[in-house]
This record gives structure tokens, sequence and C-alpha cells, in this order.
């Protein structure tokens, strides 16, 4: 029962979430830490702005635990860390992640976990390692009634040059699908190229389906896109880069948060 008790700490009254991830310093990669280079003052300004959960990783996640009151932002930790990010492959790469970092989370009083499912062209091998990564969390997952949010990410079939986002759903939908039948109990997906087409990926899942944000893109995009996806099935939204690298991002976590609940009033800073 554990599991449903953290699922409606996440989704809520109205069965829907804004995610804002910001566990993007696990990579390694220097491009990806603009808006998050001193985390206590990031993490407060985005919890803050209320939205449902903020994505941190173990080493981060105090800087929200630590805020008090009974309007704290869920937390969702990373467990995972990859190379896949750079600007070019390495020659070896890798995904890893600790089965024992789930009581990590319990520890954390997190309310999920996220793990990556990896599709790059000519590597299998990290799609081998991800899958192992997801067989071995999710079993502790269930003994701890811990839920687990898998991220499939399929990547450009000219991969050479670093991680791009595949957005073709013939190529989502069976990561997709393989990510539920691992176990996921929430999926972070990519959007598809076609927005109009999003809804097949939601019917595929048969779980809770998030859409992840990417690169940065304009306020006005994000939010029509958002609006798309909802409209089609879509259970919520992860935005990391969208929203800290934002000019005002009280301002735009509220306009999502409306989109998202129905509810609530634009949000600006204290």
């Amino acid at each position: 029962m554990a599991v449903e008790f953290r699922m409606a700490r996440l989704f809520g009254l109205s069965g829907n979430l804004l995610n804002v991830a910001m566990d993007h310093g696990m990579f390694g990669e220097l491009g990806f830490l603009p808006g998050i280079e001193r985390m206590s003052e990031a993490v407060a300004r985005v919890a803050d702005a209320g939205p449902d959960a903020i994505q941190l990783t173990a080493g981060q996640a105090r800087h929200l635990q630590s805020i008090l009151g009974r309007d704290r932002p869920a937390l969702v930790l990373r467990l995972d860390t990859s190379n896949v990010y750079g600007a070019e492959l390495p020659r070896q790469l890798f995904s890893l992640a600790s089965p024992t970092s789930v009581e990590e989370a319990v520890r954390l009083d997190a309310a999920c976990v996220v793990l990556n499912l990896f599709d790059i062209p000519g590597r299998p091998d990290v799609r081998d390692a991800c899958i192992r990564n997801i067989l071995e969390v999710h079993a502790e997952c269930h003994r701890l009634g811990m839920p687990l949010m898998v991220e499939p990410l399929v990547a450009q079939p000219s991969v050479g040059r670093g991680y791009e986002v595949n957005g073709d759903v013939d190529a989502i939908l069976p990561l997709a699908r393989q990510a539920v039948e691992l176990g996921a109990d929430v999926l972070k997906v990519d959007p598809t190229d076609d927005l109009s087409v999003f809804h097949q990926v939601v019917e595929v899942a048969d779980v809770p389906v998030l859409v992840r944000g990417g690169s940065k893109v304009s306020e006005a995009e994000l939010l029509e896109r958002t609006q798309s996806v909802l409209d089609q099935g879509a259970r919520g939204v992860v935005y990391g880069r969208n929203i800290f690298q934002h000019e005002d991002p009280p301002r735009l976590v509220g306009k999502i948060m409306r989109i998202l609940h129905g509810t609530g009033e634009e949000n600006t800073p204290n």
C-alpha cells in the first residue's frame, strides 16, 4: 500500500503533477549547471514557487527536505548517473545505479525514485545496463513500497556527437512499453515530434505519463505543449532548465500549475 500512498503525495487531488528536475549536476556536464550553480538558493526559489515535486539527487536532497512547513514539494530522487550527454560520446559509456539507494530514498522521505532507460543506436550495452538497473531497483522498490519512475529516452539514429532526442512516435512507443513491462509505476517521456499523436504513448503505457522538457524552448511553446499533452491524457510534466533557467521561475510555475490543476493564482516571488 505504501506505493499508493506515495503516488497520492505526487499527484494529489487533481491527478496531475509538475515535477521540476534539478538533478542535472549528476551527469558531470558543465553545460547543465547554469541556473543551479548555487543549489541551496536555486532549490529554495523553485520550492517557494510551489510545484508538486522537485527532482534531486541524494547529495542535494537536503536543500529541499530541510525546508519547514506542510507545503514543501515532494522529493523525486534520481538514482542513476550516466555519461551520454556530452558534446561527443565517450568510447566507454555507462549507466550506473545501486538498488541499495532505494533505502536511502526511504530515509530521505522521497515520494518516488527515477531511472533512465536509454536506447542509443549502436550501443546496446547502455540499454542492457539500464535494464539491469531497473530490474534490481524495481525489486527494492517493491519491497519498500517506493514508486519507480522510468525515463525511456530514445536517441537520434545519427548519434555521434552526444545524446539527441528522437521524437519519432514509432521509436518511443516500444521503449515506453518496455519500461512499463519492467515495472515502472510512472513514465517520464520525451514529447513526440508530432504532438497530435502523443496520445498513442499514453495508451500504450497504461501508467501515468509525464512529459519531459528537454532543451530550452520559448515560454509560449512550453505552455502550448503542456496543454496539448494534457488534453491527450498525460498526467503532468517534468521540466528542468525551462524553469530554473527562466527569468522568472515562480511566474512560469504558476502558469503551468494552472494548466495542470485548473486553479490557483500566478505565483510571484516573495
